[in-house]
């Protein structure tokens, strides 16, 4: 799978201020993120923020949202362009690390590990988005069971997966000599074994 595009756009001033606050939040952890750091970042005032968001939870909130829509509406179109059973979980695997290695990184991994930094307000419009994309896993194994495909149930193989590809951001390098392309397929054999078509 190419790698998407860029999450936020960088010739305007609001996606460069999301840009500029994930990669915060990623190195320094949203608690450890002040407005101040951010607004530093980019070279204003801190002030200034507020002309875009009424707070740093707001922030937070944009950043998640867009990562949360940009994930599904790439995967809708991966698994569409996939013609079997066994492409389609490729499919799956392979716009998640794209998501967690690619442009959108940043975004990705607050995704992941500041989730509970958002009030549960904040976190209730969210879930739909990310329920969303997980019913798209979710039907996929489902086929990929009733294909023959795996043994294991769909919300079982879900979570393990899940798990298994966030932990990539912890030690995958994309300059360890394994590719991204190299890397799905390692993930695919674990899912559904060796010997599965190509198709």
């Amino acid at each position: 799978m190419t790698q998407p595009p860029p999450l936020f756009a960088p010739d305007t001033a609001r996606g460069r201020l999301l840009a500029v606050a994930a990669r915060l939040f990623r190195e320094k952890g949203y608690a450890g993120t002040t407005v101040r750091d951010i607004a530093g970042a980019l070279g204003i005032l801190s002030g200034s923020l507020f002309h875009h968001f009424r707070s740093k939870e707001d922030i937070l909130f944009a950043v998640m949202e867009s990562v949360i829509a940009a994930m599904r509406r790439d995967l809708e179109t991966a698994l569409a362009d996939a013609p079997s059973p066994h492409s389609r979980v490729r499919a799956l695997i392979a716009v998640e690390l794209a998501y967690l290695h690619g442009p959108a990184s940043d975004a990705t991994s607050v995704l992941f590990h500041d989730w509970r930094a958002l009030s549960a307000e904040r976190q209730a419009p969210l879930l739909q988005g990310r329920n969303a994309y997980f019913a798209l896993w979710q039907d996929t194994l489902a086929q990929a069971r009733a294909a023959g495909l795996t043994p294991v149930e769909p919300e079982i193989l879900r979570q393990f997966l899940h798990g298994a590809l966030a932990w990539t951001s912890y030690w995958y390098r994309p300059d360890g000599g394994l590719t991204l392309d190299d890397l799905t397929d390692r993930a695919l054999a674990l899912a559904l074994g060796t010997n599965q078509p190509a198709g």
